[in-house]
């Protein structure tokens, strides 16, 4: 595994320790935090709800296009 150095404010360093676990390196708390980041953004991605319509609304928009014949 390479190492690198990542410059950050010592406020931002003092956050991110805050989320640490006894143990932990700066890079483990860091990878942990993106794969929460990147579940969260496929359950908001997955989740969303904007585009979408109910069943009723799609019923209704099917019998205006094809109507029942009787």
């Amino acid at each position: 595994m390479e190492i690198t150095t990542i410059a950050v404010k010592k406020e931002i360093r003092d956050k991110i320790s805050e989320f640490g676990m006894k143990g932990e390196t700066f890079s483990d708390v860091l990878e942990r935090l993106l794969k929460s980041a990147q579940q969260r953004m496929l359950h908001d991605i997955l989740m969303n709800t904007s585009d979408c319509f109910t069943i009723e609304e799609a019923r209704r928009e099917l019998n205006k296009k094809w109507p029942k014949s009787k």
